[in-house]
């Protein structure tokens, strides 16, 4: 009996890597030959199957020490922190600190996916002039009460200084493309609305832009982000453990206890049960 099945039928297919009684490959290289590459580079060429330009390699060099640790102020770093307190378990504190990544931190898909489909929207409508189209992209956001994500911070106002470098660093190599620029112009338009005057683009819708003009996908663009903080997350998580404090609690002091004190029997009889089974 001849075996029929395609490679197309095989449960699995992949391109990224394969292992023979010979070597190791990855993207089509021997791991042989990768080790020792800048791990940038590897990084590139392990996402999109490609290597990088070194101007690409320098941009995701600054991808990722864009955010390099955000301190006990993010949920992130307190999430991992708490976690190996009680469970003492590198892998566990770096996973919390990861799964803490969403949209109100760090996480930039929606933010890539907004530029990306605003982008998008623009080239179909045929319109010309980006600053009217993003005129009407704020200004339908704000009819559906939706918002618009990237901008703002709760210190930086007007403008973050780590976005404006990043910025500059794509700018050099070639890599602020268009959609960047159409996101900019709804950045110019969103400042118009009364309250927001001081809304900066923050470092996070930056590096959403660059990792959009780099062609990550947006999924992409969240896992280098979460990447590019993990050796602060260590460190944090290093500390955790060389401080020897074991199971972090909320401090009593920083809560509002507003419990209630109810008599359990008297309720039960209230809500018609049988207190004197």
């Amino acid at each position: 009996m001849t075996d029929s099945t395609t490679d197309t039928d095989r449960y699995w297919h992949t391109g990224v890597s394969a292992i023979t009684p010979e070597s190791v490959y990855v993207r089509g290289y021997k791991l042989d030959d990768v080790i020792g590459l800048p791990f940038t580079a590897a990084t590139f060429l392990m996402i999109k199957g490609r290597l990088p330009t070194p101007q690409e390699t320098k941009v995701l060099d600054a991808v990722l020490t864009g955010v390099l640790d955000y301190g006990l102020e993010k949920s992130g770093t307190a999430a991992a922190r708490y976690v190996v307190s009680c469970n003492p378990s590198i892998q566990a504190g770096l996973a919390a600190a990861a799964l803490s990544a969403g949209d109100y931190g760090l996480a930039t898909e929606n933010t890539a996916r907004f530029i990306s489909d605003t982008y998008e929207e623009f080239k179909a409508s045929g319109e010309t002039d980006v600053d009217a189209f993003a005129e009407k992209v704020v200004a339908k956001a704000k009819a559906e009460k939706r918002r618009i994500p990237g901008f703002g911070h709760q210190v930086f106002k007007y403008t973050d200084p780590r976005a404006q470098i990043l910025k500059k660093i794509a700018l050099d190599a070639g890599l602020w493309a268009e959609p960047a620029e159409l996101y900019e112009a709804v950045h110019r338009a969103f400042i118009k609305l009364p309250g927001r005057e001081h809304f900066p683009i923050n470092d996070v819708a930056v590096l959403a832009a660059i990792t959009v003009a780099m062609g990550f996908t947006p999924e992409e663009s969240t896992a280098l982000a979460i990447l590019g903080t993990l050796p602060g997350v260590v460190g944090h998580i290093s500390e955790e453990f060389a401080s020897r404090k074991v199971q972090r609690l909320i401090p009593p002091e920083t809560v509002h206890y507003d419990v209630p004190r109810r008599d359990l029997r008297t309720d039960l009889a209230a809500a018609g049960w049988d207190t004197d089974v």
